[in-house]
């Protein structure tokens, strides 16, 4: 029988369970702070709860979604920017649910790191709960693997768990989709969490550290200005549906630009012509497409170019819908409309040049 003296522990393989124990009582006043009907137990269990009835649904349909952050994760890492990549985390999950016209209810997160940093691991989950925050979620769960030797320390990886509910009856696309609809484009943020395998190419190409300004905005970093975190639309876009009634379809602009996300909510037979000229992409997109030398057919089909969100209005009901989107602070430019599309033609086509 081994030496209980000389006997190994899990601190000794790289597992510090005090650690974990005290990133849990750090963010438990984080969890706290997203509390909302329907969810308003304590996190440390084996699960998470959420009461249907107590969030006000009659007679829901859910609506679930999985997300993480990508390869973003290492430029958070490299420039040490951890308390934004959690909203990061929580809007490619519930920006997914709201196309779908449902309301996000809660959301799980899955955080795994070679060693557990107790103040890294808080601000990773500060992030995730001003996301839910912004989304109206409930933050009820979430697991903490502390993995060595699967990764580096300092390293870590993160996903995320979002579920949501509707009305029965009440989810988007509708089947009302017909030519002559107008696409309205809401505004991004910046690059969002998509493309940024290219970005970190194109970084290094620059032979610019993340530390240093920013070209295309000197009153910050790289890091900081790359890390500008993913919009969030969920409450601006269902205030708008449920007070105009007239939201007939939304995508989610996120890797593979417009090209690979819009046909996803249009019905067989009708394509998006898109006015390239309506956007104005922020200067970071600039920025990417000369110091990399992209093409735009090909920024148009990895980032989202200054457009992350598109809805499909009639074109009667645009005005409406406009005026309701700006009243929640979002920025909406008239996009393009909907046309026939024959056999063999392309589901999205292009009008003009982007400003890049």
């Amino acid at each position: 029988m081994a030496d209980p003296k000389n006997g190994l522990t899990y601190a000794d393989a790289g597992v510090d369970i005090d650690a974990g124990n005290e990133l849990v009582n750090r963010i438990k006043p984080l969890v706290r702070s997203t509390r909302r009907p329907g969810a308003d137990g304590e996190i440390g269990g084996f699960g998470g709860l959420f009461d249907l009835k107590a969030a006000g649904f009659s007679d829901p349909v859910l609506v679930a979604a999985n997300d993480g952050v990508g390869t973003k994760l290492m430029v958070a890492i490299e420039s040490g920017v951890h308390d934004t990549v959690g909203i990061d985390l929580v809007a490619m999950c519930v920006n997914d649910l709201v196309v779908q016209g449902a309301e996000p209810l809660f959301f799980l997160d899955y955080f795994a790191t070679g060693k557990l940093d107790p103040a890294q691991g808080a601000a990773i989950v500060s992030g995730i709960a001003q996301g839910c925050l912004q989304a109206g979620c409930a933050l009820i769960g979430g697991e903490t693997a502390e993995m060595p030797g699967m990764y580096r320390e300092g390293d870590y990886d993160l996903a995320g768990f979002a579920v949501g509910a509707a009305e029965r009856g009440q989810l988007l696309p509708s089947g009302e989709i017909a030519p002559g609809d107008l696409l309205l484009g809401l505004a991004s943020s910046g690059v969002h969490s998509n493309g940024f395998s290219l970005v970190r190419r194109i970084v290094e190409r620059s032979g610019l550290s993340y530390d240093a300004p920013a070209p295309f905005d000197p009153s910050t970093s790289l890091g900081a200005a790359l890390m500008e975190p993913t919009r969030i639309y969920v409450k601006s876009l269902l205030a708008a549906i449920r007070e105009t009634g007239s939201i007939k379809a939304l995508a989610h602009i996120t890797g593979g630009g417009f090209p690979e996300n819009l046909p996803r909510v249009l019905p067989e037979g009708l394509a998006a012509e898109i006015d390239l000229g309506a956007i104005t992409p922020q200067p970071v997109f600039s920025w990417l497409a000369q110091t990399g030398g992209v093409a735009m057919e090909e920024m148009l089909r990895t980032f989202n170019c200054g457009v992350g969100m598109v809805a499909v209005v009639s074109a009667g009901d645009s005005d409406t819908v406009i005026k309701a989107l700006e009243a929640q602070g979002e920025s909406v430019i008239r996009l393009g409309r909907l046309t026939a599309r024959g056999d063999g033609e392309a589901g999205v086509r292009y009008q003009g040049r982007l400003a890049l």
